[in-house]
């Protein structure tokens, strides 16, 4: 049978390469821009980030290019150095029956290694357009006999400032090369810039109606800003989470939502512009190994990133741009895999998911957090599922000895069953959780200056003696039932944050994170709510032995 990949015209070798690789048939994009490519046609393509694109512009570069030792023929221009390495190691895998060789240029990267492959002499470059400038700037990359040359997520490269250095590097390549560009959106800056490099060019637009992948189920969960901490941890009780890429707004953001994370036991890291590019590669491994299935990241570190079949994209803070939400989820739901894209929503946000829908075309399903028997009721799911696995697999006879030796004793055989649960479920953790209600339309403007532990601590504004008293009422009423109120010594006037209350009681008395609730930071003294069976060994432990911000911690009971 012919292949549909011969059918568009890749030759056999090609063909048969692709299908190593485990392609069965070409994507949209494959279908519209390969043929299109072969004829020597430029390209402007239209479509989400993992939907191909990169078989469908290198596949025609490698049927097409002559080796020429020490010539650069080829050229493709990316936003980041990790969709570089990727678009690198994705041609070098294409490219395996052939002589033809890759290499990748990115800062970041030593320039003695990148100079050596370039005097060894390599046929394409993939790389981000600073370093591609800087080399050509030092006389050691020329790019005077390209002749194909790719824009790779060009309203990326806008965004990053990079159109300059793209112009730059356009005029230096000859003008009779073929060139395609390709991008999620295509704003007037990019139209621009096509009209002017790209010569009566082939136009692909793949779902001109839905700017998000359909594979993707889109949710929002409308919350209070100071309950978004705990929306999340529900959710990630509730949904199957393979693994999940978390959107904050800022830098420290993503560094306290990990570390709250991490004290509730998800295995979570940050991937923010704090990190080296030693740190960041060794973050994205463990992420891709799976080691931690929960990466924390802003919009500018997550640029470029592709990872194979995540489960799920969540904004836990809504971004303030449509193209950057497109860019955000399109992380998921891949190559026809089906994912899931959540939005924590405040009250004031509601005019951000307006224009996301308006630019996507596509209405986003609002859903109720979920509950504490929602919670359970998955929790049982799971277990049962876990238990039935196991005695399908039938290796129990050493358990079964040990029911015999237990049937022997007055126990009931329903009471042992029950008791063998419990203690294979102990490590699920509590669910001491503070209520998530549903805002109503029109919040209040006042502020609060009651968090949850992992958000940050805002000064709040000045409010009567009665005020603070009514309040800390009204939130005693709502504490969980196992919950106990402390008093810390220490508060805003010590610098104190919610994440230095959960660590240090966490660290110190050496107490799960979980069991650490609701975190109130007046001037000099903070409440926290804790799990009622630690309470003694807190109590216990923080008299004044261990110091934070320099001061002795004093806990004491609140009456």
């Amino acid at each position: 049978m012919v292949s549909q990949f011969e059918n568009l015209g890749l030759q056999p070798r090609l063909v048969h390469t692709v299908e190593q690789m485990g392609f069965e048939e070409p994507t949209p994009i494959q279908l519209a821009a390969l043929p299109a490519l072969l004829e020597g046609r430029n390209v402007i393509g239209q479509a989400q980030t993992g939907t191909g694109k990169t078989a469908a512009f290198m596949l025609p570069i490698l049927q097409q290019l002559q080796p020429q030792k020490g010539v650069v023929q080829a050229l493709v221009m990316a936003p980041t150095r990790e969709l570089a390495i990727q678009v690198a190691e994705a041609t070098e895998r294409m490219a395996q029956n052939s002589p033809i060789q890759v290499m990748s240029v990115y800062g970041g990267q030593s320039y003695s290694i990148q100079i050596r492959q370039l005097k060894r002499g390599v046929d394409i470059v993939v790389g981000t357009p600073g370093r591609m400038l800087d080399l050509i700037n030092k006389k050691l990359l020329d790019l005077s006999q390209v002749r194909f040359l790719v824009l790779d997520e060009a309203d990326e490269m806008l965004k990053m400032g990079f159109i300059d250095d793209v112009e730059t590097i356009l005029s230096e390549v000859p003008e009779d090369r073929q060139t395609a560009l390709f991008s999620a959106t295509l704003p007037k800056p990019i139209r621009k810039l096509a009209e002017k490099y790209l010569t009566n060019p082939y136009e692909i637009t793949i779902n001109p109606k839905r700017m998000t992948v359909a594979e993707i189920e889109q949710r929002y969960y409308q919350v209070r800003k100071e309950g978004k901490l705990e929306a999340l941890i529900r959710l990630l009780e509730v949904e199957d989470v393979k693994s999940a890429l978390i959107f904050a707004r800022t830098r420290a953001g993503t560094r306290e939502l990990a570390d709250e994370l991490m004290r509730r036991g998800y295995p979570a890291d940050t991937l923010n512009g704090d990190l080296d590019q030693d740190k960041r590669e060794l973050v994205l491994n463990r992420f891709r190994e799976g080691v931690i299935t929960l990466l924390i990241a802003t919009d500018v570190a997550a640029r470029g990133l592709d990872i194979e079949d995540m489960s799920h994209v969540i904004n836990f803070d809504i971004p303030e741009h449509p193209e950057d939400y497109v860019h955000r989820i399109g992380r998921t739901g891949r190559a026809g895999r089906t994912g899931v894209a959540i939005t924590l929503l405040t009250p004031r946000e509601q005019g951000r998911l307006r224009r996301i829908e308006g630019f996507t075309k596509q209405a986003i399903k609002a859903c109720q957090v979920p509950t504490r028997e929602d919670i359970l009721a998955r929790r049982d799911q799971r277990f049962l599922e876990r238990l039935t696995e196991q005695l399908g697999k039938g290796k129990i006879s050493h358990e079964r000895a040990l029911i015999a030796q237990l049937s022997e004793t007055s126990f009931d055989m329903i009471e042992i069953a029950a008791a063998a649960i419990q203690l294979a479920r102990a490590n699920e953790g509590s669910l001491a959780m503070i209520d998530v209600s549903q805002p109503v339309e029109k919040p209040h403007s006042t502020r609060s200056s009651s968090h949850k532990a992992g958000t940050r601590a805002a000064s709040s504004p000045k409010k009567s003696k009665r005020s603070n008293k009514d309040k800390s009422n009204r939130k005693r009423d709502q504490r969980d039932a196992d919950m106990v109120r402390l008093k810390l010594n220490l508060g805003n006037a010590h610098g104190l944050r919610p994440g230095d209350v959960v660590g240090a009681i966490a660290s110190e008395v050496g107490i799960p994170g979980r069991a650490i609730g609701e975190i109130d930071i007046h001037t000099k003294h903070t409440f926290v709510d804790v799990s009622e069976k630690h309470v003694r060994q807190i109590l216990k432990q923080s008299s004044g032995q261990y110091s934070l911000r320099g001061k002795p911690v004093m806990l004491t009971r609140v009456n």
